[in-house]
């Protein structure tokens, strides 16, 4: 199990939109900025989908991403890829659509994407670049 440290959950929780990599299961590569997310536990990101087309698409054939996120004050950035389910239904679910819905009608959270974390990698520039931290 992926353990986030307290520096990479604070540069995760300052992040307010993060660009999220999906491919389908030929290889095809998507890229999407990701609003309404939610760290919820060291190794769990929920996700909703307001708006998802090819992403969710490229979800259902190839249940693996990656997400990107940068502190512009620090310059510290991490990338964390995970497997993902998607859940239309249940407690989480519904939770998770009641706290986006409130943010306004154009938000129809139409389904939950749960990452389970499975590895973290340094972005920030220099020698770490690249390398695996959890």
């Amino acid at each position: 199990m992926v353990a986030l440290s307290g520096e990479i959950k604070e540069i995760f929780t300052k992040t307010k939109v993060m660009p999220m990599a999906t491919a389908s299961k030929s290889g095809v590569p998507n890229v999407a900025p990701m609003a309404s997310i939610q760290l919820v536990a060291d190794d769990t990101v929920w996700i909703m989908d307001n708006y998802m087309a090819k992403t969710l698409d490229n979800l259902k054939e190839n249940p693996v991403v990656a997400l990107y996120f940068y502190d512009q004050d620090t310059k510290r950035c991490f990338q964390v890829k995970g497997d993902t389910e998607i859940k239309t239904s249940g407690p989480d679910y519904e939770k998770f659509r009641d706290q986006v819905r409130t943010k306004g009608h154009q938000y129809p959270a139409k389904s939950l994407i749960v990452i389970k974390i499975t590895d973290v990698f340094e972005c920030t520039p220099g020698k770490e670049a690249g390398k695996k931290v959890l």
